[in-house]
């Protein structure tokens, strides 16, 4: 069983709206000191929703660092002070213009836990009623509509890379559509 490492200090680099970028120094199990580098969200809320007709909703982005669009599900930062519904909820209407009556808290993870404190926690919404799109300055999202059968071609092709929407599917899928994409 690996021992834990202590901490020993923690210094904030860099800090904006959006993240936190960390020192800290800890004892190694030898008793030597080391160095650790990592960054710090709020978190973000993922949404996979569900239309009437079993079609789920994804959306089309440019992804700044890859340089290329991004086929994913919303997905946004939780606020300082907001609940991780009220950022789901935030999210969906934000990037589809669509509102949910019903949501389910799937789960949540941490997409790269050595590197960042970042839990993605993931709702199942089934969405009722389309709204106009309230997208931040720097978005243009194309809103798309797929089978659950179809997001899974789209995954073996390569086609939807984004790893938190490949986390977020696999969780939903196959513990909540599954059955119903079979038929």
């Amino acid at each position: 069983m690996p021992k834990h490492l202590k901490k020993i200090s923690e210094e904030t680099i860099h800090k904006n709206p959006w993240w936190i970028y960390k020192h800290d120094k800890y004892e190694k199990p030898n008793g030597e000191e080391g160095d650790y580098y990592y960054g710090e969200t709020p978190g973000n809320a993922m949404v996979v929703p569900v239309l009437d007709d079993g079609r789920i909703v994804l959306v089309l982005q440019q992804r700044y660092l890859r340089e290329k669009q991004s086929i994913e599900f919303p997905c946004g930062g939780i606020f300082e002070g907001q609940g991780v519904l009220d950022a789901a909820k935030r999210e969906l209407l934000e990037e589809t213009g669509y509102v949910a009556d019903e949501y389910i808290k799937i789960g949540e993870f941490e997409g790269l836990n050595g590197l960042v404190k970042d839990m993605c926690h993931v709702f199942l919404a089934y969405v009722t009623e389309q709204e106009a799109q309230q997208l931040d300055d720097t978005e243009e999202i194309e809103v798309m509509y797929r089978r659950p059968d179809e997001i899974d071609t789209m995954i073996r092709k390569n086609e939807i890379w984004d790893g938190q929407t490949l986390a977020a599917w696999a969780m939903v899928h196959h513990n909540f559509l599954h059955k119903d994409s079979q038929s």
